[in-house]
């Protein structure tokens, strides 16, 4: 049992480290991913998960190519385009295709390269539409390039692309609008607050439920309160403070640290509570890219450096 229990502490180790490696092999181009993979979508939300699920899937396959990957930028994109058309397939949507035809050349504005006429392609074009034309004209991919990643021919690429830039060209941009939703009363995430900020941690486990799962995407996973103690939580608070705000339309908790010239933000966390208990807390402490597109939302500061992470 012991050296049962000694493998499979090698093998995570092991796996961390590669991890990490993998990480830092494709660091450069995280933050365009990042971005596609939240315009693709249409929302940060929903582009922060696929982003998530490209990252898992793009290093978890590695073993199963024949060849070393030469173009890494062209392999993350070509997953998480393909991982966003399977998922968009599943919920039985209309993927589109690209079909070969002679398009009238259709200028792409500079005025509407606004965040939200990006954010609003998923509800205007098919996914495949919304792919190729990112790809195309704002990710800078060639044509076949393009075709490749998105299972299509260049010439079907370019005829939706120039369809795709006449119909967004004749989008009104007052037209497109951002949903605000109003943080809701939660007397759980009230308490949890008042818990955090005095840093009474026995305050804090009291609010979770004994089964608690407490994750930190790209950073741990933990299923119980008592791995938390463990865990986490073997330390104590970070006593920093919290406050709630309202981000890309949901209702979040945001951790501030005390910086040179002001509050930075630290974290950014969302609970679950189901029956007064939390049975769900999500971190997005290690999540770079997520971080820095929130503090640009919110007009506040990224902290940069907070170990283990150094951003700066």
């Amino acid at each position: 049992m012991k050296q049962t229990l000694n493998i499979q502490d090698d093998i995570v180790s092991e796996t961390r480290r590669l991890r990490n490696e993998f990480e830092t092999m494709v660091s450069e181009y995280s933050s365009d991913l990042w971005n596609y993979c939240k315009y693709v979508t249409g929302s940060p939300w929903d582009g922060e998960d696929l982003y998530q699920e490209t990252i898992i899937k793009s290093f978890g396959l590695l073993p199963h190519r024949w060849s070393e990957i030469t173009d890494k930028k062209t392999y993350l994109f070509r997953m998480a385009t393909n991982t966003w058309i399977d998922q968009c397939r599943k919920l039985k949507r209309e993927v589109g295709a690209l079909e070969e035809s002679m398009e009238p050349v259709q200028e792409f504005s500079d005025s509407l390269l606004l965040e939200e006429m990006l954010i609003s392609l998923e509800s205007t074009l098919t996914p495949k539409q919304t792919a190729a034309f990112l790809l195309l004209d704002i990710f800078k991919f060639s044509a076949d390039e393009v075709a490749g990643i998105v299972r299509s021919t260049p010439g079907g690429v370019y005829a939706s692309v120039q369809r795709a830039r006449k119909r967004i060209a004749s989008i009104d941009e007052t037209t497109v609008e951002r949903k605000r939703e109003h943080m809701k009363s939660n007397s759980i995430i009230e308490a949890y607050l008042a818990a955090f900020n005095s840093g009474d941690l026995n305050g804090i486990l009291q609010l979770f439920s004994d089964q608690a799962q407490n994750e930190a995407f790209f950073g741990f996973q933990e299923y119980s309160k008592e791995e938390m103690l463990k865990g986490s939580l073997k330390f104590g608070l970070p006593g920093h403070k919290a406050i709630t705000k309202t981000l890309w339309g949901r209702p979040v908790i945001v951790v501030l640290a005390e910086g040179k010239e002001g509050p930075e933000i630290h974290d950014i966390q969302m609970q679950d509570v189901e029956n007064g208990k939390i049975v769900s807390h999500k971190s997005y402490f290690f999540r770079k890219e997520f971080i820095l597109a929130a503090a640009e939302e919110l007009n506040m500061k990224a902290q940069l450096v907070k170990p283990p992470v150094d951003w700066s």
